[in-house]
């Protein structure tokens, strides 16, 4: 198994739920994004999403795309990130590490030289935005080849036979974009995000996390409700952009609120 794989079966093991926080790599500069991985660990962190930034994060509302912009202002590139990810390794052996971006800087340096490259800097698993089912059977037999999940997306207008080539090919877990529309969307249908996920979990083998909208204790509590793993992104990202001072224990704070109210989800 996976580091991701044993962490989140300890967590069902124990009817909790995972906390996966969202930050990107380099921002608001490099120096500071290991001291933010410990501060997210610290704060309740069971896995860290690292977003590799991206000229073109389609994908991304402004929050996040702000991120990648002052991330790359710095010049921060892929291997720059599995930099960082190996720093983090010299004190936390334990916490999965996922890298959430887009194809293209992986697709440059190469599917297999990508693959050893992360995984001796101590990747777990890799979400590639733009990179659907469908053209990814070498990209994920290769990152399997070398003990890394690919982990993809799904959204509430994914049809079945796309959910089903998800099923083939993912491990670790499924990300349910739970709004139709960019990071950073303000408003959250429980109710639907229930259904759909009963409706994934028919053909997933694999947890299903889910983010976009979760921007609170309370939206964290609902979503973990129903959920195997609730993912925040953008307001964490927005914690950062409001400034370098007291940012560690700001997000500290902030993420143990949510784990808190995340552990009251099912009792």
């Amino acid at each position: 198994m996976s580091r991701i794989q044993k962490t989140l079966s300890a967590l069902k093991a124990d009817n909790r739920q995972a906390l996966i926080p969202f930050i990107t790599a380099g921002d608001p500069r490099p120096g500071i994004t290991v001291e933010l991985m410990h501060a997210l660990v610290k704060g309740g962190a069971d896995v860290i999403e690292l977003g590799v930034p991206f000229s073109d994060p389609m994908a991304d509302g402004p929050v996040i795309q702000r991120a990648s912009e002052r991330a790359l202002a710095h010049g921060v590139s892929l291997r720059d990130v599995l930099g960082m990810v190996a720093e983090f390794r010299k004190t936390d052996a334990a916490t999965p590490v996922v890298l959430m971006g887009y194809a293209n800087p992986v697709e440059a340096m190469g599917y297999e030289t990508f693959a050893q490259a992360a995984v001796a800097a101590g990747v777990d698993g890799v979400l590639t935005v733009d990179l659907p089912p469908e053209e990814a059977e070498d990209c994920a037999a290769t990152f399997k080849r070398h003990g890394i999940d690919p982990i993809f997306l799904l959204a509430p207008t994914t049809p079945v036979s796309r959910i089903q080539a998800v099923e083939r090919l993912a491990s670790g877990y499924v990300y349910y974009v739970s709004l139709k529309g960019v990071t950073g969307a303000a408003t959250l249908d429980v109710a639907s995000v229930a259904a759909k996920l009963a409706e994934l979990q028919s053909y997933l083998s694999v947890p299903v996390g889910v983010g976009f909208g979760i921007r609170d204790p309370e939206s964290a509590r609902a979503v973990a409700a129903v959920a195997d793993a609730v993912v925040i992104g953008s307001r964490l990202v927005q914690e950062v952009e409001a400034g370098e001072a007291g940012l560690a224990t700001r997000l500290t704070e902030f993420l143990a609120s949510v784990r808190a109210a995340m552990d009251t989800a099912r009792r």
